[in-house]
């Protein structure tokens, strides 16, 4: 099955300067998910093996980047999970005890986690902002580590760039920054971003060498890289 055109695909990656769109489009998504509204499929979608894992939750785990493997909290460090959806009610993150905060684009993920968050543990959950990952509603040189998985793949590269300088920014010196990449030379990879358009947000399908080339553009230096089944996690820092 062909992947339908991408309506962002004609545009020339510098043209993306107004990313509203595309944030609008990836939220309303997000928040059709986690308020359990159903999509309406064609049925040669629902005929693909992926459809099938995806409905009955064996999907879940093949998309899941445990950054923790890869970087785990310390105590008392500051984190920022930068575009957290529900995570906050998933991962371990108390068990960790350190202080997290996190920013996302869909309201109702952030109106679940600030109202549950700090029933879970007040002393160490901060709080969610709702926002632009290139543009974070945090102080400079404040967070020990910044994670950011399950969503660059929606995004241009050049989108990337600006989340890696403001993750920069806010970075404390020798701060780590992990996040996880679509690897589209898996096997997984075109069906999967097949069902996620059906599902309503658009993939972008980008190689690898392209990723190493963005990631080096930002001047940001890997020090860990860990092979998932579809994504791939990448820890790095910024000399």
């Amino acid at each position: 099955m062909e992947m339908k055109p991408s309506k962002f695909a004609e545009l020339s990656l510098t043209e993306h300067k107004d990313y509203t769109e595309i944030e609008t489009i990836v939220a309303n998504r997000f928040n059709r998910q986690y308020q359990n509204e159903a999509s309406e499929l064609p049925e040669e979608v629902k005929a693909m093996p992926i459809y099938q894992e995806w409905v009955t939750g064996i999907l879940n785990a093949k998309i899941t980047s445990p950054f923790w493997e890869i970087q785990l909290p310390r105590k008392n460090q500051r984190c920022l999970d930068i575009g957290c959806g529900v995570s906050f009610l998933i991962y371990p993150w108390r068990e960790w005890e350190a202080l997290f905060s996190g920013q996302e684009i869909s309201t109702v993920a952030r109106d679940i986690l600030n109202s549950r968050g700090p029933q879970l543990n007040s002393k160490l959950f901060k709080g969610v902002a709702l926002g632009s990952a290139h543009q974070l509603q945090y102080d400079n040189a404040q967070f020990d580590l910044a994670i950011a998985t399950g969503w660059s793949c929606y995004y241009p590269l050049d989108y990337w760039l600006l989340v890696m300088e403001e993750v920069k920014r806010v970075l404390k010196p020798g701060g780590h920054f992990v996040f996880d990449v679509l690897n589209s030379e898996k096997p997984l990879a075109l069906d999967w971003a097949v069902l996620e358009t059906y599902l309503g947000a658009e993939v972008f399908l980008e190689s690898m060498e392209a990723w190493k080339g963005a990631i080096a553009s930002a001047g940001a230096k890997v020090d860990k890289h860990l092979e998932g089944e579809l994504f791939d996690l990448y820890k790095v820092h910024f000399p």
